[in-house]
């Protein structure tokens, strides 16, 4: 499979430096109508890597790890940020199997960096913040939710995976717990963008 095009901008943040690789996540979603539960339906129009992170995310498919693996490679050798550890910031939800989680491991294993599953871990439950648009109402949901291990990150250039870029607001607060715990740099990488509503 031929590695998907990349259309990345800088990111603002309390991280050194910050990159999307991809800005838009879904081009264009269209009604087509409705189910048999009158559910609606939508014929959805995703950037490639956006289409390869749907996959991975909503419908399981392994496959589209390696692609996406490779991807963000590419772009970090291009980038060359120099980190000690990567760090996958924590799912906003429990599932079986952690797309952002095994992002973050592939990428560790092809550019030989350990990846530290225990540098960042959830300090309280939170609410799911998928219909929360606006930045400041995720930042006030989130805080506190987040714990950085000092022990862990003291030190350390961390590179941040996400694989869904919204408003920011979790990456941020992780980022600080990282910085405020010791870590001497914090890059960000996310994966993809999502349109956003305030």
């Amino acid at each position: 499979m031929a590695p998907p095009t990349l259309h990345p901008i800088k990111l603002p943040g309390p991280w050194s430096e910050g990159f999307v690789l991809e800005r838009q996540h879904t081009l264009s979603s269209t009604l087509i109508g409705h189910d048999s539960n009158g559910n609606p339906q939508f014929d959805t129009k995703r950037s490639e890597l956006g289409e390869l992170v749907y996959r991975l995310k909503n419908r399981s498919d392994r496959k589209a790890l390696t692609p996406i693996a490779e991807a963000a490679v590419e772009f970090i050798k291009d980038w060359a940020p120099k980190v000690d550890a990567i760090v996958a910031v924590p799912p906003s939800r429990k599932r079986a199997y952690q797309p952002v989680v095994e992002i973050a491991k592939a990428i560790g294993r092809l550019l030989s960096v350990p990846v530290d599953l225990a540098a960042v871990l959830k300090a309280k439950d939170t609410p799911e913040l998928k219909n929360v648009f606006d930045f400041k109402e995720r930042t006030t949901a989130l805080k506190g939710a987040f714990k950085a291990n000092e022990k862990a990150v003291r030190g350390k250039r961390i590179l941040l995976v996400d694989d869904l870029y919204r408003s920011g607001a979790t990456a941020s607060i992780v980022a600080t717990a990282l910085i405020a715990s010791g870590a001497t740099r914090v890059y960000m990488l996310a994966m993809t963008k999502t349109r956003t509503r305030t």
